[in-house]
């Protein structure tokens, strides 16, 4: 069974016992307000014990009555914003919804939380072909505590406008002007549970306070990437757009923090992590760089002119691409629900709780940030100076890929220290980006090249013609000698500049 996923965006109101909905049939681009009647919902929210689904603001409920009736687990894009998924009606969490909260329950158990019933009167916004510009309703609440709660009960009244499907959201803001006169103010709670929950005695975890020590500098940034890797755990299973490369980069700044600042914190706790941490990189690894690669080749394959594709091309790099992503695919979703990755976000929750702080961790920020940073900047000097030293081939190739490795540690110390340093860790952070850049093209075009010399063995063993596998791969073998020479010129603007003199 797998979850049908909905964009909601919508705006919630304050409103008074018996409030009714303004008319909103003068609102621009409104030619219709259509009564639509009254609907009973009963909904029942599920979560853990100690709330972890309600403390990063999702929700998850069973829900009976009006048009939608079924499981919903809503996720949040931005204020206002969140992506309903839905399954029908069952007596348990359905798996699809259970998978997508894996990486925050962590076998801890769903169970119900809190009940709301709510009596709604929906109106429909029409524009003149009576298109949907968007559903208002008015919702009178009553919320019933079912475990835990310093009260059991919560009645409130709130009015809420959901876009109509494939609507301009500025639409949205020519409501809310209109609600705002007639005397509506936006609704404080995010959600009707959050609702339920402030108004039943639950108080959401405050953020730990941040200071300017290398301690407190260093732990805000590693929360950061913690709450990312979480995050797009589900969007990964959703199998989104850059998820598995943006759960990755998580990893990597992980890693790389743990490194960097080894004054910060104890080496001998955090190097467990680090190594569990490049094993998941590895695993999410196989699934990026199978559709960086993918997308390249294929690029390559389109510049060419048809006259150029000898041989049923486009066939054989269908083939390859479609065992790859399915193998890599599915070696990234074992790998999510296995135990060795749960232990690894319980022993980062655990690290963060209990943070094995060095001496240097009480001392400024800017002091221990700074050195840190110039440090990765003379490694990475160390390996680029290498590199170039190599006549051009394989030695120089893997040369110029430690040094994009040691790119994107300088580049990731800079980036966590802009909050303590400013505008000259900043600048710092662009330029070595661009020599990252720069030497990650150049590596793009030693594995591309590998890969064509592989389809081209396989084509000629087939008895296809492999011209246009070779031509491709002079094409890649040029541009990685432009990366080459671009190198120098993109390296010498990489000095750390101001940071020197702090």
């Amino acid at each position: 069974m797998k979850a049908d996923t909905k964009r909601e965006i919508e705006r919630k109101y304050e409103a008074e016992p018996g409030a009714r909905l303004p008319d909103l049939a003068r609102v621009r681009g409104v030619s219709a307000d259509r009564d639509q009647g009254v609907a009973e919902l009963d909904a029942v929210y599920y979560d853990t014990e100690d709330l972890r689904l309600a403390a990063a603001s999702l929700t998850l409920r069973r829900r009976t009555g009006g048009k939608d009736a079924g499981w919903h687990l809503k996720l949040p894009v931005a204020p206002g914003v969140r992506d309903e998924l839905s399954a029908p009606l069952q007596d348990d969490v359905p798996a699809p919804l259970a998978d997508l909260v894996r990486a925050r329950t962590r076998g801890a158990p769903l169970v119900p939380l809190v009940r709301l019933r709510s009596r709604r009167r929906v109106r429909h916004l029409l524009d003149g072909d009576g298109t949907l510009l968007a559903e208002a309703s008015t919702d009178t609440v009553r919320a019933e505590r079912l475990t835990g709660g310093t009260s059991t009960t919560a009645e409130w009244t709130e009015i809420e406008v959901e876009l109509g499907d494939g609507q301009d959201p500025a639409f949205l803001d020519t409501v809310d002007k209109r609600l705002r006169k007639k005397g509506l103010t936006p609704s404080a709670a995010p959600s009707k549970l959050a609702r339920a929950l402030q108004d039943t005695g639950w108080q959401p975890p405050k953020p730990p306070r941040e200071d300017d020590t290398a301690g407190g500098r260093v732990l805000a940034h590693l929360r950061r990437q913690v709450d990312h890797l979480i995050t797009y755990d589900a969007a990964v299973r959703r199998d989104l757009p850059d998820s598995v490369h943006r759960m990755r980069v998580a990893t990597r700044r992980l890693r790389s923090a743990f490194r960097t600042y080894k004054k910060v914190l104890d080496p001998a706790a955090t190097r467990p992590l680090a190594d569990e941490l490049k094993w998941l990189a590895g695993e999410l690894g196989v699934d990026r760089d199978h559709e960086v690669l993918a997308e390249r080749l294929t690029a390559g394959v389109d510049a060419l002119p048809v006259t150029l594709l000898l041989g049923p091309v486009r066939a054989r790099l269908r083939a390859w691409d479609a065992a790859g992503r399915t193998g890599a695919r599915e070696r990234t979703l074992a790998a999510l629900d296995s135990d060795r990755y749960t232990a690894l976000l319980d022993a980062l929750d655990a690290l963060l709780a209990d943070p094995p702080l060095r001496p240097a961790a009480r001392k400024p920020a800017a002091t221990v940030l700074t050195r840190a940073i110039l440090k990765d900047h003379d490694r990475l000097a160390a390996r680029v100076d290498r590199a170039l030293a190599l006549p051009p081939g394989h030695d120089r190739d893997v040369a110029l890929h430690e040094a994009r490795k040691a790119a994107k540690r300088a580049r990731y110390a800079a980036e966590t220290a802009v909050p303590a340093l400013g505008k000259p860790a900043k600048r710092f952070g662009k330029r070595v980006k661009a020599v990252q850049k720069v030497l990650g093209e150049h590596q793009d075009g030693v594995v591309a090249r590998d890969t064509l010399r592989g389809l081209a063995v396989q084509a000629h063993l087939a008895g296809e013609s492999a011209f246009t596998w070779g031509l491709l791969y002079g094409k890649e073998e040029a541009a990685a000698a432009e990366r080459e020479r671009e190198l120098p010129g993109v390296w010498a603007e990489a000095d750390p500049g101001a940071l020197r003199g702090r």
